[in-house]
């Protein structure tokens, strides 16, 4: 059975259309799920009981569950939630002094093999749907409701790659951003992408005003095809000739992040090879410490050793920021609550 959540404002108009319905009503419909933010069809109360009655016989609202939650004591929150094929799935809500963000998940495992992400120790199943991604963030929303608190940014940086599953992203980009839904401003939406650069092109003509995250994490071809293996298939000259496109075309900042890995791509020379390979973009870098995930054997640096790379930078006109530390207490790192669960014995 199909959710509402997989209809943007201008989609669920021509379904209710399709049902011989006015266009109105797919109005009123939207209006319910994101406004009033309803758990049933039922609680539609404007609505017919017989416009109800076939509502609830073809589609459900949700279509996941909660499996567990994880609070931090920074109020860092890991959100696992089942799909309705059993697949499990992350969310996290994260607190800033400028409101409250939720890193949405794109895909049930990832393909993208990066050598230190948790994402990838189990390969990619399948996309999750644009219904999925609004599901996982109308349940943390819901969550806000109970405090009077909501979400006021949105990064598409969970498991997944997002531009691997370009159209349902999109798509669901379009639902949360719109202002007759919840209203998630374009400036407050970031996407990552570790560097598709054919969909980044796609992107760039697009012209919305999303902000656009490269996860960069080496300043050469070599270090990065070995911690990256999209490299390979969109060396560094093939991504940054997507991201010239995309600058010609949208006033945007980039951000490029990149994670420090201690001994392997924080050293002075990398440094030097990052801030000649941005030199002259309107970018900045987002310098991340790195949550160690047991299988991989990477270590990150501690605060001084970033403080090194960060005034390299710097001092070479490269604008930079330490990301910081949030859920530490918790299984922080991409992925790491979905592998924990599976290795208790869930199964898919």
């Amino acid at each position: 059975m199909q959710s509402l959540y997989d209809y943007d404002y201008e989609q669920i108009q021509c379904l209710a259309e399709s049902y011989g319905w006015k266009k109105f009503r797919g109005h009123q419909i939207f209006q319910w799920l994101y406004r009033n933010r309803v758990d049933s069809v039922d609680e539609m109360t404007n609505l017919s009981k017989e416009t109800r009655e076939i509502l609830k016989r073809d589609f459900m609202i949700s279509p996941l569950k909660m499996i567990r939650k994880q609070v931090a004591h920074d109020g860092t929150t890991k959100f696992l939630f089942a799909l309705e094929d059993g697949a499990l799935v992350e969310s996290v809500l994260m607190l800033f002094d400028y409101g409250k963000s939720i890193c949405v998940t794109t895909q049930v495992g990832c393909n993208m093999g990066c050598a230190f992400c948790a994402s990838g120790l189990t390969k990619k199943k399948r996309n999750l749907t644009s219904g999925e991604m609004v599901a996982q963030f109308m349940a943390v929303q819901k969550e806000l409701d109970k405090s009077g608190d909501r979400l006021s940014h949105v990064v598409v940086m969970g498991t997944g790659e997002p531009f691997d599953n370009y159209d349902n992203v999109m798509n669901f980009l379009s639902t949360i951003n719109h202002d007759r839904g919840l209203g998630i401003g374009s400036r407050h939406i970031t996407i990552s992408t570790c560097g598709i650069a054919d969909r980044i092109i796609d992107f760039a003509y697009e012209h919305t005003q999303y902000n656009l995250a490269i996860s960069l994490h080496a300043p050469n071809d070599q270090l990065r095809s070995s911690l990256m293996p999209i490299n390979k298939a969109y060396p560094l000259e093939t991504l940054m000739h997507a991201l010239d496109i995309y600058c010609e075309e949208n006033n945007r900042r980039l951000t490029f992040e990149y994670i420090l890995l201690k001994g392997v791509n924080d050293r002075p020379e990398h440094a030097a090879q990052l801030a000649r390979l941005l030199k002259g973009y309107n970018a900045y870098v987002n310098l991340i410490p790195y949550n160690a995930v047991d299988e991989k054997g990477f270590q990150g640096v501690n605060h001084e050793e970033a403080m090194v790379f960060y005034d390299q930078l710097m001092k070479k006109g490269i604008r930079c920021t330490i990301r910081k530390e949030h859920g530490n207490d918790i299984d922080a790192a991409c992925g790491q609550l979905r592998i924990k669960e599976l290795k208790r014995g869930y199964e898919e």
